[in-house]
């Protein structure tokens, strides 16, 4: 996963129903991403979504933890049982 929440979440409850594949949650007091979950919405949209809505930018990309798109493909393709399979975006 690159894609974390920062401490400056308002938890003003946007982002979760955005995201695609349910990987984000309410922490014990902010809002986490599950890295074994998120694809940044590759396979979905074009744009992780969760970023597209935040009002404060608190979604960013964790350089600790960087993968590629087709790392985030390969995820995707497991998550909905497509392994060995083309997605509908190609």
């Amino acid at each position: 996963m690159a894609l974390i929440i920062t401490d400056e979440c308002i938890n003003c409850d946007v982002c979760e129903p955005e995201c695609p594949n349910d990987a984000i949650t309410q922490g014990t007091e902010i809002y986490i991403i599950n890295s074994a979950l998120c694809t940044e919405c590759v396979g979905h949209y074009d744009t992780p979504q969760c970023i597209e809505v935040c009002p404060v930018d608190c979604i960013i990309i964790n350089s600790n933890s960087i993968e590629s798109k087709q790392q985030l493909q390969e995820k995707y393709l497991a998550l909905t049982g497509q392994q060995g399979q083309q997605s509908p975006q190609g």
